[in-house]
């Protein structure tokens, strides 16, 4: 079967409103010839006369009786579908948005993202959820809304990306371990005890690549799955931790944090989500939100940026 020309809604709605192929024409710029061929072909099309002669004018016929409240009503919902989204309402809003990052994003920008979000849309509420992997399915069937991360070779590549901060990753150590004094040079650095972090509890970080040209190695004295167990481990004995700063900026608070002595590479936190909400004005504002919190989020200044010689 040929799919119907919905067009001819508009004018089947204009003819049943104004019961005269005239009245009709004039409404829709149509000359009279043309509504009546427009006419003809609605006949045709619903197998039925919709209008017919009575006197100098014409009725409508029960089948046009019982279309004409229908189709006003499709019309209606058609044009408010290709209509431009209203201007959005925060006040009004209501809404759950759920954002999934890795651990430290919440401790970090939490607060100031939820303090943002309830004074401008108090009806909104943020859902966190552990990014546990970089699986981006969840972006694409709907069930998260954004996501937190660094972009990888994994990374749907139909995803929209905004990068939100550049991150490096310090060494961290309880207050009064030997590293909180005197000047930390990749040898001692790598003869301390350290706390190594994978999600799968397996493979070489990217320090233990950048020690590498220095002939030297890590002792990891145990493995966790995240940078808060690796803090919490650091706080309570001797062992370092080595964490990105920005992520883990609340988690450090009472400990000592210093640059690491090897050379390491800046990654960049970006900002995912599907491109099926780019357009949506909440979904828009929300992404501002985020932006404008991170970027007021400042680096620790306790980590010195310079890298020390061996």
């Amino acid at each position: 079967m040929a799919t119907p020309d919905f067009n001819l809604l508009v004018t089947l709605d204009v003819l049943l409103t104004e019961g005269s192929v005239a009245g009709a024409a004039r409404r829709l710029r149509l000359s009279p010839s043309a509504m009546s061929r427009a006419l003809a072909r609605l006949r045709k099309t619903t197998g039925d006369p919709l209008l017919v002669r009575a006197g100098r004018g014409l009725v409508p016929t029960p089948r046009a009786i019982a279309l004409r409240e229908q189709v006003g009503q499709l019309v209606q919902d058609a044009e408010a579908v290709l209509r431009p989204a209203k201007k959005l309402k925060l006040k009004q809003l209501v809404r759950t948005f759920t954002l999934r990052t890795r651990e430290g994003f919440v401790e970090n920008f939490g607060p100031g993202l939820i303090a943002r979000v309830s004074e401008e849309a108090p009806g909104v509420r943020l859902c966190f959820v552990q990014k546990v992997d970089k699986d981006s399915a969840p972006l694409r069937d709907g069930t998260v809304d954004l996501e937190t991360g660094v972009v990888g070779t994994t990374t749907a590549p139909e995803l929209r990306v905004q990068a939100l901060f550049r991150d490096r990753f310090i060494g961290v150590v309880r207050k009064g371990h030997p590293l909180s004094r005197g000047e930390i040079t990749p040898a001692r650095y790598a003869a301390g005890r350290h706390i190594g972090v994978s999600r799968r509890g397996l493979g070489a970080e990217p320090v233990d690549d950048a020690l590498k040209p220095f002939g030297l190695e890590r002792e990891i004295v145990t493995m966790v799955s995240g940078f808060s167990a690796a803090l919490a481990l650091a706080r309570a004995c001797d062992l370092i931790a080595s964490v990105p700063e920005r992520h883990t900026g609340n988690l450090r608070a009472g400990m000592h944090s210093f640059a690491l002595p090897v050379p390491m590479p800046e990654i960049t936190v970006s900002l995912l989500w599907h491109p099926r909400l780019d357009a949506d004005p909440a979904h828009r504002w929300l992404r501002g939100c985020v932006r404008d919190v991170c970027a007021g989020q400042r680096p620790d200044a306790q980590a010195s940026r310079a890298v020390k010689p061996a």
